[in-house]
């Protein structure tokens, strides 16, 4: 490691230029050389060194994926779109070719991701942006854990996957060639341009952005972008993507050109729109839709994974570090700091927050979808006796009825460190059964919290067992 190789140079050095000493008439008594000068030495030594590791820590989110312990370029990954293809290298698997869609459909069904899904983007905010424009929209769905885009006349697939340990994996699948064996590429590094940022809590996920579009697709940045969530305001979500729903009196930026800037854009032209075929092709899609349900789910979706993975960066590499000092300092092997205590405590509480949907925007008015997408995501979930699931809309005030993420269920939160999932499992049945009624948890009534924690109790064992040791 650099950090050794930079701390015995700086030995060296301690011990030569600040450790000065007479040139003696016989030999020093290597004892006493000993006493007096490694103190000094062993002192100044781990002052750097713990200068060094602060520091490191404070960047770890920014650019630590890189190295150990996330290893991310380099490390085998065991997400749905790697044993796909593992499958096709295999020859279990083959996909199908379409004239006009490629292998989209085959992938699609492979994976299980449904078609109701789709929503249109048509800002030029992604790999293949000279096909990306108002009149050909880019085309993205998803479930739980894969992304898929699609352009019309695009030479590649994209494909994004949430693996347990890593987090988001990107891969292409090139559309053009169907004389040979199709073969999903993982990307190795040209994604985590764009796809590493604050506005993915600087690990390597997702993002939807709203943008003031102009004629051609391109987002004037000038006028500002903003990454949203179940947190942002309506007004600010969609800009740049196609929006087909219901919303009442709400307004938000989708389905319409900025001619002129943020101060004189117009919301009103794109709202409460059914049918899209006067903008573009709709008939060139696998559906003519972009569903304001599936927005929704989408922007809650991406962010939430972004938290669980940055727990699981930060938690993999507070660990690793507290054990490289562990090393250093002769302490027990398992010795936890308290700053790594700390590190893991905080990125438990930003999981938490998420998951709970703190500061959600509440909505005035009604919204509803045009497709099927919400009674189909809805059947997905797993009930308790009561028939209640954490995929149960609202979409009255809320997103959800039961306002706990649903990807609390999912392999990539099973796949936290036991360290920090406990700690969020933990302090999630402190504010289920009241014992945290912090001011960010106030949105969650007495009733939501029994509904929630009724359900976790029945559809998540591990939470069951967090329950008994409690009590």
């Amino acid at each position: 490691m650099m950090i050794s190789g930079t701390v015995l140079e700086g030995k060296c050095d301690l011990v030569s230029s600040h450790l000065s000493y007479p040139a003696p008439p016989r030999l020093l008594d290597l004892n006493m050389l000993l006493r007096r000068v490694l103190p000094h030495v062993r002192s100044m030594w781990l002052g750097c060194l713990l200068s060094m590791l602060t520091t490191a820590a404070a960047n770890a989110q920014m650019n630590g994926y890189e190295r150990p312990p996330i290893n991310y370029l380099h490390t085998e990954v065991h997400d749905p779109v790697a044993k796909l293809a593992a499958q096709i290298q295999a020859g279990e698997t083959q996909l199908a070719h379409d004239a006009e869609f490629g292998y989209l459909e085959s992938v699609l069904q492979e994976l299980d991701v449904p078609v109701n899904s789709q929503t249109l983007v048509f800002s030029k905010t992604s790999l293949q942006i000279s096909r990306i424009s108002p009149r050909q929209p880019r085309a993205l769905y998803f479930n739980d854990d894969v992304y898929i885009g699609y352009c019309q006349n695009g030479k590649t697939l994209e494909l994004v996957a949430t693996d347990p340990q890593q987090g988001a994996i990107f891969y292409t699948l090139d559309q053009a060639d169907e004389t040979t064996t199709p073969k999903l590429t993982r990307d190795r590094g040209q994604c985590l341009s764009c796809h590493v940022s604050s506005r993915t809590q600087n690990v390597p996920g997702f993002l939807v952005r709203s943008v003031f579009a102009d004629a051609a697709g391109r987002p004037k940045l000038g006028s500002g972008t903003f990454t949203t969530d179940q947190t942002s305001d309506f007004r600010d979500r969609w800009g740049g993507w196609y929006v087909t729903g219901q919303h009442g009196s709400m307004r938000h930026m989708g389905n319409t050109i900025c001619e002129g800037d943020e101060y004189t854009f117009d919301r009103e032209p794109g709202a409460n729109e059914l049918d899209l075929r006067d903008r573009f092709r709709t008939e060139a899609y696998l559906t003519p839709h972009s569903d304001i349900v599936a927005l929704m789910v989408l922007e809650h979706q991406t962010q939430m994974h972004n938290a669980i993975t940055a727990a699981n960066y930060e938690t993999r590499q507070a660990l690793h570090q507290s054990y490289q000092m562990n090393e250093l300092l002769d302490r027990p092997k398992n010795f936890l700091s308290d700053s790594a205590q700390r590190r893991i405590s905080a990125a438990a509480d930003r999981v938490l927050e998420h998951m709970l949907m703190c500061d959600e925007f509440q909505l005035t008015d009604k919204v509803s979808g045009t497709t099927t997408f919400a009674a189909d995501f809805q059947a997905r979930g797993k009930r308790d006796a009561a028939g209640r699931s954490l995929r149960d809309f609202d979409l009255n005030t809320r997103l959800f009825q039961y306002p706990c993420s649903y990807l609390i269920h999912s392999d990539a939160f099973g796949g936290l460190p036991d360290e920090v999932r406990s700690i969020i499992l933990a302090r999630l049945l402190d504010v289920l059964q009241n014992r945290d009624e912090s001011e960010q948890y106030a949105h969650l009534s007495k009733e939501m919290r029994a509904n929630i924690l009724a359900i976790l109790r029945e559809t998540l064992p591990e939470f069951q067992h967090i329950v008994f040791a409690k009590q």
